[in-house]
């Protein structure tokens, strides 16, 4: 069996999608060009973003996705919710009770979803 472990994203703008994510992330990109960045997130996963007028094969949409932030409990989703919404994101989701836990989903510059939860119980 084997195991994702790269996203990709596909951006309007690699250099301005950088600058967001070396903001949200904390970290710079390991890997930049005009269209395409890369970084190393510390689980080990891969986030890459290509410019989506460069994707070969054309990329056509297929439907929607997330990227998904699994926090420590509550206060931490509160408290990224909070940061978040002060650095100025979109916010697509204020922070709720699911039933899976306590999320909240916040918009890039392409409107991909990041999902910030805690799962229930946590």
């Amino acid at each position: 069996m084997i195991d994702p472990n790269f996203i990709l994203l596909y951006v309007s703008s690699p250099a301005s999608s950088v600058a967001f994510y070396e903001n949200l992330l904390g970290k710079p990109a390991v890997e930049s060009s005009p269209t395409f960045a890369m970084f190393a997130l510390d689980s080990g996963v891969m986030l890459g973003l290509w410019a989506k007028h460069t994707v070969q094969p054309a990329a056509t949409l297929a439907g929607g996705g997330e990227v998904a932030f699994a926090v420590a409990d509550n206060s931490v989703v509160s408290d990224l919710y909070t940061d978040w919404l002060e650095r100025g994101l979109a916010i697509a989701q204020v922070p709720t009770r699911m039933d899976f836990g306590y999320t909240f989903v916040a918009l890039d510059p392409d409107g991909h979803r990041l999902r910030v939860f805690a799962a229930s119980g946590q």
